[in-house]
């Protein structure tokens, strides 16, 4: 494998040698982008020469060039704004700064909202706690937080801005604590990289998204786990409710350590949301109307633009939704 360094200004990647062409340059792949304000490092991996098969890794650097800001994550007051795809770059990302920082849920979610303006377009962040890579803050094993944590952690999750993203076992806390990975230093099954499908033996009956009928086997032990009700019953909540998706977000007007309200409007769809993870939260200057909250079933109405919400638990959440239908699904080990 080769690799190469170009620092290019002005701000813009130099025109790539076409796929395909008599260069020998089969295809390209971007396989990670970062940097900070002003400067911007773009490794293009992965570039296959089909002459002599060598995989040549290219990485760019350009700036300083002045972060641009966007406000496509974010509600216009109570307004869902139409997104602007102008200088889109056609790239989505990872969500660096919540992973890096998902050693606490509150932590993840003020570091997140407040370097929101830097993306193009937060709500398709690809949001985790722990990865093959990295735990919170760097670490070098998985995420030991604890169920309690890791409940609130999903809850945050499924109904913040972004893609909820579990690597695999994290739903039966698979190998927390163990060294992600140490190379030839020890054997693969005893790091957090360990094969997992002994803990998927068996046989399910679903009826239904996020809904098992039975199972046998191993599998029958791991769908048993807390955890594994908590994700199911945050995935028919998040799939109900269209502001939890891809909606905007904003905390204007919004008391509470994670609380937040979503809205999300396209055609005959008109979706808003008000939700408080584990803390209590007031939100004003609302839409008035009724609110019934996904997880209980509660129902407010408001004339007054104001809601106060009590403080759940640990893990739980409520999610008001204006309009709503009533509760979705049953009570659950954290959810209820």
């Amino acid at each position: 494998m080769r690799r190469k360094k170009f620092h290019t200004f002005p701000y813009a990647l130099p025109e790539p040698v076409p796929a395909g062409t008599g260069e020998g340059v089969t295809g390209y792949q971007v396989t990670r982008t970062g940097g900070s304000r002003g400067t911007v490092v773009t490794d293009v991996g992965s570039t296959v020469h089909s002459d002599t098969g060598l995989e040549e890794r290219t990485t760019y650097t350009w700036g300083p060039a002045g972060q641009p800001t966007s406000t496509n994550a974010f509600l216009d007051g109570n307004r869902y704004r139409t997104p602007d795809g102008s200088r889109f770059s056609g790239m989505h990302v990872i969500d660096m700064r919540m992973h890096m920082n998902f050693g606490d849920a509150r932590n993840a979610f003020h570091n997140g909202k407040d370097s929101d303006d830097s993306y193009h377009d937060a709500t398709y962040n690809v949001v985790y706690v722990d990865s093959h890579d990295y735990g919170p803050d760097k670490s070098s094993e998985r995420y030991a937080g604890g169920t309690a944590a890791w409940a609130e952690n999903m809850s945050l999750m499924w109904t913040f801005r972004g893609i909820p993203t579990l690597y695999y076992g994290s739903e039966i806390e698979f190998r927390a604590g163990r060294r992600i990975d140490c190379g030839p230093a020890c054997p693969l099954a005893s790091t957090g990289r360990a094969y997992y499908g002994d803990h998927l033996a068996g046989e399910v009956t679903a009826s239904g998204f996020s809904r098992v009928d039975s199972a046998t086997g191993a599998v029958a032990t791991t769908l048993a786990q807390p955890l594994v009700a908590h994700v199911q019953r945050l995935n028919l909540i998040r799939r109900a409710v269209p502001a939890l998706q891809t909606g905007q977000y904003s905390t204007e007007g919004i008391t509470g350590e994670m609380a937040f309200k979503r809205r999300y409007t396209s055609g005959s769809t008109d979706s808003f949301a008000l939700v408080t993870v584990t803390h209590g939260a007031t939100f004003t200057g609302i839409p008035n109307g009724t609110y019934t909250d996904a997880v209980t079933g509660d129902t407010r109405v408001v004339g007054d633009g104001r809601l106060t919400v009590a403080a759940p638990g640990k893990g739980n959440l409520r999610v008001y939704v204006l309009g709503g239908t009533g509760r979705i699904d049953t009570a659950g080990p954290y959810l209820k």
